[in-house]
Order: structure tokens, then C-alpha cells, then sequence
């Protein structure tokens, strides 16, 4: 597919999705969720991924949703907001459910469905200059793009209810102490640590990534013996599996694995 607001460069077996409305704040509008949906579906099926990275280009990672766009078509906004939001919410669920780790690089304001986005990676890595806030109270709508559901697995309750009644900005660090990141780096170093995780998460045991990852899903809704057996059953597929038989030998052998995400 032909990206026009969005980059996808894939290297080293790491896929780079970039946000690419700097103008806007890379503000998410109809054009830019068709786009980010049809790129995760596309690193999501293509087998030589095994990372996967969200960033934004300029200076914002995600200012949330197009306030612009929504105020132009308030006589339709209904048709427009379910647009938006089941092509976000597509590209939120695929990437959840991806087997690859999934890395947020903020490198800047995380407002908004941005702030949604920024939630729904399975690692986090913020510039110091970034910025979060809710913002959906500022235009009298409730959250959307998956926050509800991780803002408080993250924080808890109040702290959510509190970010999202009182438009809280939050500074990078202290959306670390809070657990919205996990960790946070010097502007000028922030590209290379993001891509320096990156290429470790792509370099890890692939299949075994995807199980936990799912695990851990699982288990906010599954008690505690199905959680168990569920684990069991991971357990013994991954014994089956090329990363397994090399990660116990080189433990036996006292060497480092070499894994190759089969």
C-alpha cells in the first residue's frame, strides 16, 4: 500500500510505523486510521517481523483525534466519529493480539486518543519532553482508542477518573512513576534507545513473546486454575518450538541463545 500520512520502513526485522501529520500534530483524522490500520495489518502478517514500533514524526506523537475535522462536520459527526474510531480501535485490537512486541516511542505530547494509543503498546519508551493528557473532557466526549480499558489496569480507578476529569498533563516523569512507561530517556538519545529496544525485542524468542503476551491478557478474566492451565498448555506448544530447544541449551551449555523466532 502507498502511504501518504503514515511511514512504514521495516529493518533488521524491526517494523517502524511513524505517524506522519507533523503539521497537525499527527492528529488522527479519517485518512491517517485507514493507514495506521492497513500497516499494522501489514507488519502483523509479515513473517520476517518480530518488533513492532509506533512513533510519531515532528514534535508530537499523537495530539488525539482531528478537532478540526470533527468541527466541520458536525451535521454528519456521527457517520464520521464510528469511521474513525472502528478503523483505531481495528488497528488498537491487532496490535494487542500481535504475537511481535509492540514498542510506543512518545516523542512528544500524547493527548487524547494519542494518549489512548500510547496505552496499548506492550512497552513503553518516552522522550522527557513528552506530554500526556486525556483532553476528551475539553470537548465534552468520553475516551476512546482503548483507554478506558488500560488506563486503569495501569493507574487504577481514580487516578483515571482524575486524568480524565481534570485534563491532568502529566510529565514524562511522572507517567514513569505512574506505570504509563516504562522508560524514559534524554531527547537527544531518544531514537537510538528506542531503536536499541527494539532490536533487542527483535532478536528475543518470537513465539514465546506471543504466548506470555496473550497470557497476560488472559488473565484479567480468567481465574485462577484456567489461568494455570492455560500457562501449562503455552508451556508445553513452546517446548516444541526451535527458540525452546536452543534457549535450554545454552542455558545447559552455559552459552547465549540464539534465537530465531521459530
Amino acid at each position: 500500500m502507498a502511504y501518504q500520512v503514515l511511514r512504514l520502513e521495516v529493518k533488521d526485522q524491526v517494523a517502524t510505523i511513524t505517524l506522519n501529520r507533523p503539521e497537525a500534530y499527527n492528529a488522527l483524522n479519517a485518512q491517517l486510521v485507514r493507514e495506521l490500520f492497513a500497516a499494522v495489518l501489514e507488519v502483523d502478517e509479515d513473517p520476517e517481523v518480530r518488533c513492532v514500533v509506533v512513533t510519531g514524526a515532528g514534535k508530537a506523537f499523537c495530539a488525539g483525534g482531528d478537532v478540526k475535522a470533527f468541527a466541520a462536520n458536525l451535521a454528519t459527526i456521527g457517520a464520521l466519529i464510528k469511521e474513525v474510531t472502528t478503523y483505531l480501535h481495528g488497528a488498537v485490537s491487532r496490535l494487542c493480539r500481535s504475537p511481535k512486541p509492540v514498542i510506543v516511542g512518545i516523542n512528544g505530547v500524547a493527548a487524547g486518543a494519542g494518549m489512548s494509543l500510547a496505552l496499548a503498546g506492550d512497552l513503553a519508551v518516552a522522550a522527557e519532553s513528552a506530554r500526556f493528557t486525556m483532553a476528551y473532557s475539553k470537548i465534552a466526549a468520553p475516551p476512546d482508542g482503548s483507554s478506558s480499558y488500560f488506563l486503569p489496569r495501569l493507574v487504577g480507578l481514580r487516578r483515571a477518573l482524575e486524568l480524565y476529569y481534570t485534563n491532568r498533563v502529566l510529565s514524562a516523569g511522572e507517567a514513569l512513576a505512574w506505570g504509563l512507561v516504562n522508560r524514559v530517556v534524554p531527547d537527544a538519545q531518544f531514537r537510538e534507545a528506542l531503536a536499541a529496544l527494539a532490536r533487542e525485542m527483535a532478536s528475543g524468542p518470537t513465539l514465546a513473546f506471543g504466548k506470555a503476551k496473550l497470557l497476560f491478557l488472559q488473565s484479567t478474566q480468567e481465574s485462577l486454575e484456567t489461568q494455570m492451565e492455560l500457562e501449562a498448555q503455552a508451556m508445553a506448544s513452546s517446548g516444541k518450538s526451535e527458540d525452546y530447544r536452543r534457549g535450554v541449551t545454552a542455558f545447559v551449555e552455559k552459552n547465549a541463545p540464539a534465537f530465531n523466532g521459530r
